[in-house]
């Protein structure tokens, strides 16, 4: 039987977006690092959108809106790093974005919603109001416009070619990866010393907790109520073929479009366009293609975007995204218990948020967080009701 190390300086649990990126950040300063990855099927990273645009999002309030700017513009820090080091592609480009009110009452959304969206910008050029002429100028697809607000920030990225770009980094300083199943975490009185898998015990200086939609069957454990359950994502890639498959003039250079229902359309080069996505709260972990999961993200797509009417439905991919009781994630110490760190809890904005959130974990981690930890103080298991820290054993 193969021998192998049994101690790490830190082990983390999940190699999704969130998980891959606390691995990163650990090697890249010197830590000597397991990623623990059991694969399973759903992982929200493999099937997010990938749309870049924290500042017309209304999922962050308060403190949270700072944070989400953050970490969005780190996001295209990271991926030009990664494109400096290596020719892995992450599927990163700022690509811009429009948000559309695609009826007469949503147009009066629109109204309301504006000015608030150029007070958040701040004055700085970024989003702009726009003609319904020149968006459909934008986006060839859209039917009718009654209200479109440009910005020109946006970005998008493919979550799965950003993971693997992530991942063969830090093979390359130095991780260790396993596909193996953990049991159990290892509580020893008031600190966690490793984790128990299928093929033993593994210890380790610190743990970080980012399994995605399945950190709660830990936590349970350990007497924490994380308040994570997954939710369903049904998302649609379509092909509009040619000639929208140009290197120069095609779908690549089309803007994401958002609407007023929490739907979404994402172009990408060679006429892809993903749509997307449904938000099945309830759906337990069963990682499966739904008629009408279908049906409502077709619907949609076509009643913002007749155009893509003749598309040909190319994929489908379902995810499981980490919800959180309030939305946001769930990030740091558990209080009461050492070594443990906490990364899950996304929701729909793991791609947007997670890098950053990575990296703020692995600072934690390497005692080098900045201002005392209140970057990660909003996002903490304490803000919920009820939420306790663990007995002590």
């Amino acid at each position: 039987m193969e021998s192998r190390k049994n101690e790490y300086d830190a082990i983390v649990i999940g190699g999704g977006i969130v998980g891959t990126s606390i691995a990163y950040h650990l090697v890249e300063a010197g830590a000597d690092t397991l990623l623990i990855d059991r694969g399973d099927v759903g992982q929200a990273t493999s099937a997010g959108a990938g749309i870049v645009a924290p500042l017309i999002s209304e999922r962050f309030p308060g403190r949270a809106a700072g944070f989400a700017l953050r970490a969005g513009a780190y996001v295209g820090a990271l991926a030009a790093a990664l494109a400096r080091e290596s020719a892995e592609p992450t599927g990163y480009a700022r690509c811009g974005l429009l948000l559309v009110a695609a009826s007469e009452d949503e147009g009066e959304k629109f109204s309301r919603a504006l000015p608030v969206i150029l007070e958040r910008a701040g004055g700085d050029g970024s989003c702009r109001s726009v003609q319904a002429s020149e968006a459909v100028r934008l986006f060839p697809a859209l039917g009718p416009v009654y209200g479109a607000l440009h910005y020109r920030d946006a970005a998008r990225v493919d979550g799965r070619l950003l993971t693997r770009a992530l991942r063969a980094a830090a093979e390359r300083r130095g991780l260790t990866a396993s596909g193996e199943n953990v049991v159990e975490l290892i509580r020893e009185r008031d600190r966690i010393a490793g984790v128990r898998t299928e093929r033993g015990t593994l210890r380790a200086g610190a743990v970080a907790l980012a399994a995605g939609a399945w950190s709660g069957a830990f936590a349970k454990t350990l007497g924490v109520d994380l308040r994570v359950e997954p939710q369903r994502g049904q998302i649609l890639h379509l092909d509009l073929g040619e000639p929208h498959n140009s290197a120069t003039g095609g779908t690549g250079d089309w803007p994401i479009v958002v609407g007023f229902r929490d739907h979404y359309i994402v172009p990408w080069p060679g006429g892809r366009i993903v749509a997307g996505a449904t938000r099945e709260t309830g759906s337990g972990f069963a990682a499966q293609v739904t008629a009408a999961g279908v049906r409502e993200v077709l619907d949609e797509a076509l009643r913002v975007a007749p155009g893509l009417a003749n598309a040909e439905l190319a994929e489908i991919r379902v995810g499981l995204r980490p919800l959180s009781l309030d939305g946001l994630p769930i990030l740091g110490p558990v209080p009461g218990l050492e070594s443990l760190h906490l990364a899950t809890g996304h929701g729909p904005s793991g791609l947007t948020l997670g890098p950053y959130s990575g990296k703020l974990i692995a600072d934690c981690i390497l005692g080098r967080e900045r201002g005392d930890g209140a970057e990660l103080e909003p996002f903490s298991l304490m803000r919920f009701d009820g939420a306790s820290a663990p007995a002590p054993q």
